[in-house]
C-alpha cells in the first residue's frame, strides 16, 4: 500500500522523532512540523507562513505552497467547502497529488487545552479556531475529507494518543500503521461506512451554492457566502460518514 503520514504541530506530533519511518511512502510536514525531523518528502505551508519560519535546507521541489495546493483543493470543491485551515488543505493536496491508499494524521487534533502547551514548540496560534465561516464545524470538514478519500479508494486514519480530536477518522496505533501486514488487518476492522445518498445531496448543494474562489483566497468573497447554508452543508457531511 502507498501510505502518507501528515504531521501537524500539536505536542503529540513529537512522537515521530523516535520512530522508524522506513515503511511509510511519503512523510508530509505542515508549517512548523518540519523541525521535528530532517527526512521529509514534502513540507507544506500557506502564503502567510513567515519566511523566517520556513525551512531553508530542503530541496525546493519538496516545498509545497499555494501554487501547488490551490489547484488540487479546487479539484475537490475549493476552500470554502473543504475548510480554510492547513490540516484539511494538506489532506486534499495529498489525496490529489500523491494518490495514496492510506493517509494518516498525527498532531492535527485541533484541540487546544487552556492550561497546557498547544504546540510541540510551546504556544502557537490556534488557527482552526479562528472566526471563519468555513470552519463552523471542524468535525464536519473532517467527515467531508474522509468521504472524498473513501470515494477515491483511500483510507483516512488518526494516529493520535489524545483523548479528544476534532478529526473523525478511525484511530489506530502507530505500531499498526508502521507494520504493513498489521495495517491491512487493522483497516478491515476500522472500515467507516459511507452514505453515498447523503454525499450526493451534499455535493448537489455545494454545486447549487457555487461558492468558489479559484485563486484560493476565499476571504475575498466570504461576504457572498451564507453561514447558515454552510452550516446546513456541515450537517449533511456529518451524516455522510458513520463508523
Amino acid at each position: 500500500m502507498k501510505t502518507v503520514l501528515i504531521v501537524g504541530s500539536a505536542p503529540d506530533a513529537a512522537r515521530i522523532q523516535s520512530i522508524d519511518c522506513s515503511s511509510i511512502t511519503y512523510k508530509v510536514a505542515i508549517n512548523n512540523a518540519w523541525r521535528l525531523r530532517k527526512d521529509w518528502d514534502y513540507v507544506i505551508y500557506p502564503e502567510d507562513f513567515p519566511k523566517e519560519k520556513q525551512p531553508t535546507s530542503f530541496d525546493k521541489n519538496k516545498l509545497i505552497s499555494a501554487k501547488q495546493y490551490v489547484p488540487e483543493q479546487n479539484s475537490f470543491g475549493g476552500f470554502i467547502y473543504a475548510g480554510g485551515t492547513m490540516a484539511f488543505t494538506t489532506g486534499y493536496w495529498v489525496l490529489g497529488a500523491l494518490k495514496p491508499d492510506v493517509i494518516a494524521y498525527i498532531g492535527c487534533d485541533m484541540v487546544y487545552p487552556k492550561n497546557s502547551q498547544s504546540h510541540f514548540y510551546g504556544t502557537g496560534q490556534a488557527d482552526p479556531l479562528r472566526d471563519d465561516i468555513t470552519l463552523q464545524s471542524l468535525e464536519a470538514k473532517s467527515a467531508r475529507l474522509l468521504a472524498f478519500a473513501k470515494s477515491h479508494d483511500c483510507r483516512m486514519i488518526n494516529l493520535t494518543e489524545q483523548n479528544q480530536s476534532r478529526l473523525l477518522f478511525p484511530k489506530i496505533k502507530m505500531s499498526d500503521f508502521l507494520n504493513p501486514d498489521q495495517l491491512s488487518e487493522t483497516l478491515k476492522n476500522k472500515e467507516p461506512q459511507l452514505n453515498s445518498k447523503v454525499m450526493d445531496q451534499a455535493l448537489k448543494k455545494e454545486k447549487a451554492l457555487s461558492y468558489m474562489a479559484p485563486c484560493g483566497r476565499y476571504w475575498k468573497i466570504i461576504k457572498e457566502c451564507d453561514p447558515l447554508q454552510l452550516k446546513k452543508l456541515d450537517s449533511l457531511w456529518l451524516e455522510t460518514v458513520s463508523s
